[in-house]
C-alpha cells in the first residue's frame, strides 16, 4: 500500500502537486491557489484610490459650486439693497455677511465671515458701480492618506459682482 501512495498523483483544485516520498512535497510551480487573493490585493489598492479620488473630486466641485452661488447671490443681494442685506433701506456688511455665510451653511459648507470680503463700490470688468463678494474657503480632504497632493489644504476661490441699484 505505501508504494501506491508514493506513486499517486495528487490533483487538489486544479493544482499540479506530485507526490515524492515519505513526506510528499508538493511541486510550488503548479500552485495557483493563492495568486486570485494577491491580484485582488493589488486591484483592490488602486480601486480604492480611484474611488475616493473621484469623490474627493466632486465634493471639490460642488464646494466649489455652493461657495460660487452664495457670492453671486450676495452680490446681488448687496446691490439690489434686499432687506436680507440692509439696515433701513442702506447697505450693511452684517447683514450681508450673515446672510452668505448662512446660505453656504444651509447648502452644506460652513464657512465664516473671516473668508468673506464685501465691497460695495467696486469696478468689474471696467466699469463702477459694483457690488463685489469674494470668498476664500480652505478645503481640506477626508482622506489625506491617499490623496497626499490634497493633505495640506487647497484654497477655493469664489467672486461675484452685480451692479448697484440706483
Amino acid at each position: 500500500m505505501k508504494n501506491f501512495v508514493r506513486g499517486l498523483r495528487i490533483a487538489n483544485a486544479g493544482d499540479q502537486a506530485e507526490a515524492s516520498g515519505p513526506g510528499m512535497k508538493p511541486r510550488l510551480t503548479g500552485c495557483r491557489r493563492a495568486s486570485t487573493a494577491v491580484e485582488f490585493a493589488i486591484c483592490a489598492l488602486a480601486m480604492v484610490m480611484i474611488i475616493v479620488g473621484i469623490a474627493e473630486f466632486g465634493r471639490l466641485v460642488w464646494t466649489f459650486e455652493v461657495l460660487q452661488e452664495a457670492a453671486s447671490e450676495g452680490a446681488r443681494c448687496m446691490g439690489l439693497r434686499a432687506s436680507s442685506c440692509a439696515a433701513a433701506g442702506a447697505y450693511s456688511s452684517v447683514s450681508t455677511t450673515n446672510y452668505i455665510v448662512s446660505l453656504a451653511t444651509s447648502r452644506g459648507v460652513v464657512i465664516n465671515g473671516a473668508t468673506i470680503t464685501l465691497n460695495n463700490v467696486a469696478t468689474c470688468g471696467g466699469a463702477g458701480g459694483f457690488s463685489e463678494v469674494s470668498i476664500s474657503y480652505d478645503f481640506t480632504t477626508v482622506a489625506p492618506a491617499l490623496l497626499t497632493s490634497l493633505a495640506g489644504g487647497f484654497t477655493v476661490p469664489a467672486s461675484a459682482c452685480f451692479p448697484n441699484s440706483s
